[in-house]
């Protein structure tokens, strides 16, 4: 299982919650990013999930495509981050 997803598991979000976090990801990162802050993950395991996707940032990739994201939407996603 993709370590992104296994964490968000870990601290009992709900495969909706989950699915709703990378669709949020590929219309507003940015939105995203608030949406992680509120699912409730202590801080400490917050920062190792953010620390990971900065590592390794395919790991998004991976887990979007896993939970049926398609690669156009990712690549919309990927330009809005950076003109933000």
């Amino acid at each position: 299982m993709n370590p992104i997803i296994a964490t968000l598991k870990e601290h009992n979000v709900s495969d909706e919650k989950v699915h709703e976090l990378f669709q949020a990801f590929t219309q507003n990162p940015m939105m995203a990013m608030a949406l992680v802050q509120q699912l409730g993950i202590p801080p400490e395991k917050l920062q190792a999930l953010m620390g990971l996707v900065m590592t390794q940032p395919q790991l998004i990739k991976e887990a979007a495509v896993s939970l049926g994201i398609t690669d156009g939407e990712l690549e919309k996603a990927k330009e809005q981050y950076k003109n933000q």
